[in-house]
């Protein structure tokens, strides 16, 4: 079922607001295009993180960011997104799902959309990069950059929201990881082990500052890959800015860095993706997290059809 995408509307021509220039268009109705087209699909899921032992909730997130980003005034000249609607995992098969969202959004990068994925867990990044890989072929380099506080490597016997990107580099060799905004309390030693032994390459919350170097650093990794796909864990924020998350962060990131680093990453030549996960809006306040969400994805479509109109 599509969600209805309803809210205020102004007068005059260039009053458009998401709600307005929102398509929804059945998957396997879309059709390839010359010109940008973002796809937006969302993951309704959240067993990943009841397997990691996270805060249930985030099955509900693509709604609840759609709800949010429908009101929100959309700053291009041409009407060019569409929503084909919502991966469900159903009776907790998660790796069904996975693969279900992998084919939804390999047909939009066969159709040259640009896939926006609206999680769910982190889980869902799985699926999203079962869609790269499906798109691509095998042997393409592809570079995983994930906004995160933690690794996600982790060795248990389920795949969950925790074990993603072990999974991803012990299968795939034609992958690297980039992780920005690591900290030492969401990870043990082991996962600092696992992240040496895996060629991971990360940037710690701390070190995040100055921005130029840990921009410089983003650049070097992106001239080594194909392409780029960018993944936001929420729990990366600061908490009292994202209180609706599976994992909350006191020591997480401003809003202001959060935005600093994505347009530096989707402004990359090389960016083909882009999913946000871990909003949980069972433990959100007032929709501050949702809404935070909402607006960044909306800054993220300004900023990439500013950089394909140059």
């Amino acid at each position: 079922m599509f969600y209805d995408w309803t809210g205020r509307v102004d007068e005059g021509v260039n009053g458009k607001r998401f709600h307005q220039i929102v398509d929804n268009i059945n998957v396997n109705s879309i059709e390839k295009v010359t010109e940008t087209i973002f796809g937006i699909v969302g993951f309704e899921c959240d067993e990943g993180v009841r397997r990691n032992q996270g805060r249930l909730g985030a099955i509900e997130a693509p709604n609840k960011i759609r709800k949010q980003l429908a009101s929100l005034p959309y700053h291009a000249n041409k009407e060019n997104v569409i929503d084909v609607g919502n991966v469900a995992c159903i009776d907790r098969g998660l790796e069904q799902a996975q693969q279900k969202l992998g084919d939804y959004i390999a047909k939009l990068i066969e159709h040259d959309h640009i896939p926006i994925i609206l999680g769910g867990g982190h889980e869902t990044f799985y699926g999203h990069y079962l869609g790269v890989r499906k798109a691509l072929g095998p042997d393409k380099k592809i570079g995983l950059v994930n906004l995160d506080a933690h690794f996600d490597l982790r060795k248990d016997d389920q795949s969950s929201s925790g074990t993603m990107f072990r999974q991803i580099l012990e299968a795939d060799k034609n992958v690297d990881y980039l992780c920005l905004g690591i900290q030492k309390l969401g990870n043990t030693e082991e996962l600092f082990d696992s992240a040496k032994a895996l060629n991971v390459k990360y940037i710690l919350e701390t070190d995040l500052e100055p921005l130029q170097d840990m921009f410089d650093t983003i650049d070097v990794f992106a001239e080594k890959q194909d392409v780029i796909i960018y993944t936001i864990c929420t729990d990366v924020i600061n908490q009292a800015f994202a209180p609706g998350v599976s994992a909350p962060s006191p020591f997480g990131l401003h809003p202001d860095t959060v935005r600093k680093i994505t347009k530096h990453v989707v402004c990359q030549e090389k960016f083909l993706s882009f999913d946000v996960s871990e909003v949980n809006p069972t433990y959100d306040v007032a929709d501050k997290t949702s809404r935070l969400i909402s607006y960044i994805i909306a800054e993220v479509l300004m900023h990439l059809n500013n950089k394909k109109s140059i």
